[in-house]
């Protein structure tokens, strides 16, 4: 230790010691600093930053070597031969970046590896150097000094290699730093000390004061100071141009940054957004790769964004461009942002087209419709021309939808659309504004005859591609039309004039078309009217109920009554029931109307003789109710009417719709003593089935087969199978609308059990309604025969 100190203090150069301590600490900063920067790095880029924290620490050693070699103030002059001396300034360089690949290795073993590797080089180095000595010397060495120093410098090594493991902040770089010159120390002036020069006159002496040792201290001070400063700087710039450029190319938007119209930087969105490489897009005109909306060059200064589209890669993108003008190396420069609007501008014209088409058909909705309307009627009342708007309703398509479900019904609703497409020209509009309701717009085509072939084409096709005898789910049309100016001045008075047209065209046999006339505005207007009053007439006490016996046609002892409907409104005095009734039906009103009859018939029929039943008939729409059951029975219970004196008369229309919710509100009531009628058996959907399905306890013959049967054979051969089928099923058969001896005679020569008409008296209020005894007179006074 002694020998080493004395070394340092008697035989070097104290400032040039100094100097070559400061060289191996700013050697030792930059490799550790360069090692933490390459761990920040990503795994691309980070061999190269080892490779160069390698070179700056093997050539920092290097320098810090011949310096304190040249600190070296001896009897002998001293020179160094150039090839040794590259020689040995690549021995630290390829061993420090040993020692780094040793160092990967996550156990202690890896740092021991690094620290043997690192003095190791330097040895080699220093003994290497000191081989390029060119003096009448000769050299020799103390092995056992040697051999310590060594081991001592991989301790200082592998301390520092570990606590650049465990350290943070900047003690990662101080501490491991300081034993690194600790370690390049020890070994040099432990090698020094333990080094022997022998004057050999054999030799050729140095020159005291020779160039080789004035190039050897320039290159070695050009070579540290180099190291430094490049590794600082190299260290710094490049965290900042990484970061930065990092930062850039984190955004969602393209950037670009523009002077005299060519790209100078890009980051990566940007050239993604180009699908091309940033390298291939710097040096290049802006103009070539974006064209601006406005029309304006793309690096013109812009106060707000506008859209662009992209002259490279696929094309129908559209971008949104911002422009802003900045400072960039001394110079203005324009920085440009692009933000991809493809995937948005998509989404926006699929909304856009939703909110104006419908989902379903695809067809212009409601609203498409009107602003067409419009902007046509706007010209023909320029040009003088005319305009057709056809309303069309689909025929039985709701029972379509209620037996096949809803999916079938959509099948159909697009078929219709595709044959109403295929039947106008491209300048008509074709919109669906309902669930089963299409208009059509027909425009710059001769008035009216434009409107009657399209209509007839229309039902020519449906004819043809809806029939509904192969089809079960095929569905037919009604048309209405309507012609602008004779029919209306605006779009919505040409609509309701053609769905009143409609309404005509579905009122005289459906499958057929209509133009409007202003009668039929009128009668619109009525039936409205009536509909409004309707929704009253219970309220205002209006209806009232009738009652027309049922008689046994045997003996003409009257069984019972059915009680009958009656409106008397206030100015129109009696509404006929045929005409009122389908009214209620449409509108919902025999909901209310229907469960005020239920009541005042069994609160009548209550206080008859209890032999007698009383009939109500109930419309199918009362079924679609789910507490019918309910209501009914709550009826019986508060009239105290028994529920076996109850007859409810119902079509098989009732059955149609919700069956098995229907035959389970009849089950029930059944169950509970309550009679059930099949009224009109015979005409509508008639089934044998539906005779087989639910045990009904009377079947009624329709009016129309009696009055018809005296003189048509055929509607007499009806009677007889329909009474023939009830006697084989044991119901009782009741014809209704007997107006005459002749009908009476002729049913119960048929075998009918009970007969229904004017032939036994109007329909009224029964007198007492006692049961008549055998052979007496009804109740209500009977017609005359013919009467």
């Amino acid at each position: 230790m002694f020998t080493v100190l004395e070394c340092v203090l008697v035989q070097h150069d104290r400032p040039t010691v100094v100097l070559a301590a400061g060289i191996a600490l700013a050697g030792m900063a930059a490799f550790f600093l360069l090692l933490a920067r390459a761990e920040e790095c990503d795994a691309r880029r980070r061999g190269h930053w080892t490779d160069v924290a390698a070179c700056a620490g093997g050539l920092s050693i290097w320098a810090t070597h011949f310096v304190a070699m040249l600190a070296y103030r001896g009897s002998v002059p001293l020179e160094f031969g150039l090839a040794l001396t590259v020689v040995s300034a690549a021995i630290p360089v390829l061993g420090f970046r040993l020692a780094l690949l040793a160092l990967k290795m996550p156990s202690l073993a890896g740092c021991v590896l690094a620290a043997l590797a690192a003095a190791g080089s330097i040895a080699a180095m220093h003994f290497i150097g000191m081989s390029a000595i060119r003096a009448a010397v000769t050299v020799r060495y103390e092995t056992g000094p040697i051999l310590m120093g060594a081991l001592a410098s991989a301790a200082f090594f592998g301390g520092a290699f570990q606590a650049f493991r465990r350290l943070d902040g900047w003690t990662r770089v101080a501490a491991p730093a300081g034993l690194g010159v600790l370690g390049i120390c020890v070994l040099h002036f432990t090698g020094m000390s333990a080094t022997q020069l022998a004057w050999d006159a054999a030799r050729a002496p140095a020159a005291a004061q020779g160039l080789g040792r004035a190039w050897l201290v320039g290159v070695i001070s050009a070579v540290a100071v180099a190291v430094t400063l490049m590794t600082a700087l190299a260290v710094v710039v490049d965290r900042y141009l990484t970061d930065l450029k990092g930062l850039a190319d984190a955004t969602l938007e393209g950037m670009a940054i523009v002077r005299d119209g060519r790209i100078v930087e890009a980051n990566a969105r940007f050239a993604a957004l180009m699908e091309t490489k940033e390298s291939a897009l710097l040096g290049r005109s802006l103009d070539e790769c974006l064209l601006a909306a406005d029309g304006r060059p793309a690096a013109a200064p812009r106060e707000g964004a506008v859209e662009a589209s992209p002259c490279l890669g696929a094309a129908g993108r559209v971008f949104e461009m911002a422009v802003h003008t900045i400072e960039y190396r001394g110079r203005p420069c324009q920085v440009l942002a692009i933000r991809d609007l493809t995937e948005k501008k998509a989404a926006q014209r699929r909304i856009e087209h939703l909110a104006r088409h419908d989902a379903l058909t695809d067809l212009p909705n409601r609203i498409l419709f009107a602003e067409r309307a419009n902007h046509a009627l706007a010209r023909a009342r320029r040009s003088g021309e005319a305009v057709a708007v056809l309303a069309l309703d689909l025929d039985r398509f709701k029972a379509v939808n209620d037996l096949f479900g809803h999916a079938e019904g959509d099948r159909v609703l697009k078929a219709v659309a595709d044959i109403l497409q295929r039947n106008v020209r491209s300048v008509d509009t074709v919109a669906r504004i309902g669930g089963d309701e299409f208009v059509i717009l027909q425009v710059g085509a001769e008035q009216p005859q434009g409107a009657r072939f399209m209509a007839e084409r229309i039902l020519e096709t449906f004819r043809a591609e809806m029939n509904t005898a192969l089809d079960p789910t095929a569905v037919g049309v009604s048309i209405g039309v309507a012609l602008f100016p004779r029919d209306g001045e605006d779009e919505q008075a040409l609509r309701c004039a053609a769905d009143i047209a409609l309404y005509r065209a579905k009122s005289g046999g459906r499958g057929a078309a209509a133009f409007y006339d202003p009668e039929m505005d009128r009668q619109v207007g009525e039936r409205r009217a009536l509909e409004n009053d309707l929704r009253y007439a219970v309220a205002r006490r209006q209806l009232r109920l009738v009652y027309q016996p049922l008689m046994v046609a045997a003996d003409g002892t009257c069984a019972g009554y059915e009680a009958l409907l009656r409106w008397t409104h206030h100015e129109r005095g009696e509404v006929p029931p045929d005409v009122f009734i389908p009214c209620a039906e449409e509108t919902g009103a025999i909901i209310g109307i229907g469960e005020w009859v239920l009541a005042e018939a069994c609160r009548a029929a209550a206080g008859w003789d209890p032999r007698l039943s009383v009939a109500v008939n109930v419309s199918a729409v009362q079924f679609r109710l789910p507490n019918l059951a309910d209501t009914i029975l709550d009826i019986l219970s508060e009239s105290g009417l028994d529920p076996a004196r109850l007859e409810l008369e119902i079509t098989e229309t009732a059955l149609i719709k919700d069956r098995a919710t229907t035959l389970a509100t009849l089950h029930r009531l059944k169950e509970r003593g309550v009679r059930v009628v099949m009224d009109d058996f015979g005409t509508g959907y008639s089934s044998l089935r539906n005779l087989h399905v639910f045990p009904f306890d009377k079947i009624k013959i329709d009016r129309g087969f009696i009055t018809a049967m005296e003189d048509d054979g055929g509607a007499r051969a009806i009677v007889r199978a329909v009474i023939g089928l009830g006697r084989s099923l044991a119901l009782p058969v009741v014809a209704e609308g007997v107006e005459t001896r002749r009908q009476l005679d002729l049913v119960t020569e048929e075998g009918c059990t009970i007969a229904q008409g004017f032939l036994f008296g109007e329909p009224g209020i029964p007198q007492g309604a006692s049961a008549p005894a055998q052979g007496a007179e009804p109740p209500l006074r009977p017609r005359q025969a013919g009467g």
